[in-house]
C-alpha cells in the first residue's frame, strides 16, 4: 500500500484527493499527512477524513509522515516550491494542473526531477473524460487521416467563469491567468490528441468584462452595498463547504473567497485568443471567453481525409441531453455520428477514472492518459508563451522558454 500526503487543503484537495483516498481507495492507498499554510483549513479536512495528522510545516510533514507520494494542491504560483522539496526528500509527486505558472519555475521542476530520479505526475483529468477519449481513439484510428488544423473554442459561463475573478486566480502572479490555470487543460488535450509538441505561439488577451468595468462594486460579496442588485452575488455562508473551509478560516490568513468580480486588483485577461504552430506543421486556433451565457466547448479538427466536429454543453438548454455527439465528415462524402453517453461524477466521470490510475496499482494505460512532467511543461508553456506574446506583442517559441536548441 502506498502512502500519500497532501499540501494545500482547499476544496479541490478535499473532493479530488483526500476524501476519495480515505473512502474509495482505502484498500490500496493511505493518507498519512496534511499541510496548509492555513491551519484552520487543514484541520477541517482532517476532521472530515477521520483525523489525519496535520503538520505545522511542510518540512515536518515530509520528515515525520515519510510519504511515498506528495500531492500538491496549493496556489499555482508555489507548486514548484513544494514539488522540488518533495522530490529532494525522495518522494514522487502528484501535482494539480498547471504544473506551475511560468518557464523559470518549470525548468526548476524538470531539473529537480532529473537530479533526484523521482517522478512528477500531472493530474490532467480531461484526458480521462470518455468524450475526449473517444476523439483520441478516432484520430488514432486514422478516421480523418493526418491532422492538419484544429479550431478550438472554450466558453465559461457567468457562474463558473466569474468564480475565477473572486478568488486568488484573479491575479496573474498567483495563477498565470486563465491561459495557464484553465487553458493548460485544453492545451494538454490538444497536444495529446495530436501526439505532437507545440513549437510557436502568438496571442492576444484583454480584460473587457470583469475588473473595474462597473461603478457599483465593493470589496467582497458578503459586505457589499450592492449585493441585492448584483447578479454575481455569492453568499458563501449559505454553502456549508465554502463557509467551513474559507469564511471560518479567514482569521488565519485573511484570504477572502468571495472577492468582487469588478475589483480594481484583477489583472488577468477574460478574453483570449491565440495561434499555435506544432512541430509537424499542424496549426491551432484557440479562444477562451469567460463571460458566456452558457458553458461548453467546440473543436473542429481537419485532416487529410476529412473533418471531425465535436461540441459539448455543460450549462444551458442543451446540457441535459444524455448523449454527446462526435461527427466525422470524410472526403468520400460519408458522414458518421458517434454517440458517447454522458457519465455521472466529477467532470463527466473523468475524476474517478483519473483517481483509479493514481491510487490503484497496475491499471493499463494504452492511450497514454497518465501525464508526466513533459506533458505538464508543454501545456503550461503554451499558456506562458501566450502571456509573453501578449505582453511583448511578438511570436514566442516554446524552445525559447524551455531553453532547448
Amino acid at each position: 500500500m502506498k502512502t500519500y500526503a497532501i499540501v494545500g487543503t482547499g476544496v479541490r484537495a478535499r473532493y479530488m484527493f483526500a476524501k476519495p483516498i480515505v473512502e474509495t481507495w482505502k484498500n490500496t492507498a493511505q493518507l498519512v499527512g496534511l499541510y496548509d499554510s492555513n491551519r484552520i483549513r487543514a484541520e477541517r479536512l482532517s476532521e472530515e477524513c477521520g483525523g489525519i495528522p496535520v503538520f505545522d510545516s511542510f518540512a515536518q510533514m515530509l520528515e515525520n509522515a515519510r510519504p511515498d507520494y506528495v500531492i500538491v494542491a496549493t496556489v499555482d504560483s508555489v507548486h514548484h516550491e513544494y514539488i522540488i522539496q518533495a522530490l529532494h526528500a525522495g518522494c514522487d509527486v502528484i501535482t494539480e494542473k498547471p504544473m506551475t505558472i511560468d518557464a523559470p519555475k518549470c525548468l526548476a521542476i524538470l531539473q529537480a526531477e532529473k537530479e533526484t530520479g523521482r517522478k512528477v505526475t500531472v493530474t490532467f483529468n480531461a484526458r480521462f473524460n470518455p468524450y475526449i477519449t473517444r476523439i483520441k481513439e478516432l484520430l488514432h484510428s486514422d478516421t480523418i487521416g493526418s491532422v492538419t488544423h484544429v479550431h478550438f473554442e472554450w466558453n465559461l459561463d457567468l457562474s463558473h467563469g466569474a468564480d475565477y475573478y473572486r478568488r486568488w486566480h484573479r491575479q496573474l502572479e498567483n495563477s498565470g491567468g486563465l491561459l495557464v490555470h484553465k487553458s493548460t487543460h485544453h492545451f494538454d488535450v490538444i497536444n495529446w490528441w495530436l501526439g505532437s509538441e507545440p513549437e510557436q505561439v502568438f496571442a492576444y488577451g484583454d480584460r473587457l468584462f470583469y475588473g473595474p468595468t462597473r461603478a457599483n462594486r465593493g470589496t467582497r460579496c458578503l459586505t457589499c452595498s450592492y449585493k441585492s442588485e448584483c447578479e454575481f452575488y455569492l453568499n458563501i455562508e449559505e454553502d456549508s463547504v465554502l463557509n467551513a473551509y474559507y469564511k471560518e478560516a479567514e482569521s488565519d490568513d485573511g484570504y477572502i473567497r468571495d472577492g468582487c468580480v469588478f475589483s480594481e486588483d484583477i489583472n488577468i485577461y477574460d478574453t483570449m485568443s491565440l495561434n499555435v504552430r506544432y512541430q509537424d506543421r499542424v496549426t491551432l486556433n484557440y479562444s477562451l471567453i469567460s463571460y458566456s451565457p452558457f458553458e461548453g466547448w467546440r473543436a473542429t479538427i481537419h485532416g487529410t481525409k476529412g473533418k471531425l466536429l465535436a461540441e459539448v454543453f455543460t450549462s444551458g438548454s442543451q446540457a441535459s441531453e444524455a448523449f454527446q455527439n462526435i461527427t466525422t465528415y470524410e472526403h468520400s462524402g460519408e458522414v458518421t455520428t458517434h454517440q458517447v453517453m454522458k457519465r455521472s461524477g466529477g467532470h463527466g466521470g473523468s475524476d474517478a477514472l483519473l483517481q483509479r490510475t493514481l491510487f490503484q496499482p497496475g491499471v493499463p494505460d494504452p492511450l497514454g492518459q497518465q501525464a508526466d512532467s513533459r506533458a505538464g511543461a508543454l501545456s503550461l508553456c503554451v499558456g506562458a508563451a501566450a502571456n509573453v506574446s501578449i505582453a511583448e506583442q511578438r511570436p514566442v517559441l516554446i524552445k525559447e522558454l524551455l531553453k532547448e536548441e
